[in-house]
């Protein structure tokens, strides 16, 4: 099994298209969406090619391959519209070690204090690209698709038997977890 790794999408369907188009590069059978999909949130601006209808029906046509969490950006009504389930976290026992699936605005980044027993937690929020191993957890965020922070680049994740890539839109490899 080989998953996309995605977060952060915020309506912006230029962006949702670009990083679906990589499916033939890398092969992926799954999508797993790490929150933030419709809305852009009242700190962010309005990403490139905000059309959050759009991403719904993108999104909904690929419903049966999709594992979503939800964001501190979605909404009741995200669900209402979205046609799979947007859960508050989940977990993927695919691998030798299992993933815990969260947006990340919870995350306490502290061994002691974060309540998860799997040792690896892919997650998003930031917008930033990032591995962190703190106790006995691997923190690893995916960035984001559609509006990265700090100077970084727009990113995504494939996940398989090997354990997580993150990707540049340039198809860079940024980290190998």
């Amino acid at each position: 099994m080989r998953y996309l790794v995605i977060s952060d999408i915020h309506g912006s369907y230029d962006d949702l298209l670009k990083v679906l188009a990589k499916k033939s590069k890398y092969n992926f059978d799954k999508i797993i969406i790490l929150g933030d999909i419709l809305y852009h949130g009242p700190r962010n601006d309005l990403p490139k090619g905000y059309a959050p209808k759009n991403v719904i029906k993108t999104l909904n046509e690929l419903k049966d391959d999709i594992i979503s969490v939800r964001g501190n950006c979605e909404a009741e009504v995200d669900q209402m519209v979205l046609n799979f389930k947007i859960r508050d976290n989940a977990i993927i026992y695919d691998f030798i070690e299992p993933y815990y699936l969260t947006h990340g605005h919870h995350l306490k980044f502290n061994s002691e204090d974060d309540e998860i027993l799997n040792r690896k937690i892919l997650y998003g929020h930031y917008h930033i690209p990032s591995v962190k191993e703190i106790g006995n957890h691997i923190y690893i965020n995916v960035g984001s698709i559609s509006l990265p922070k700090e100077n970084n680049p727009k990113t995504f994740g494939i996940l398989d038997e090997e354990g997580i890539k993150i990707y540049d839109f340039e198809d860079n490899l940024l980290f190998n977890v």
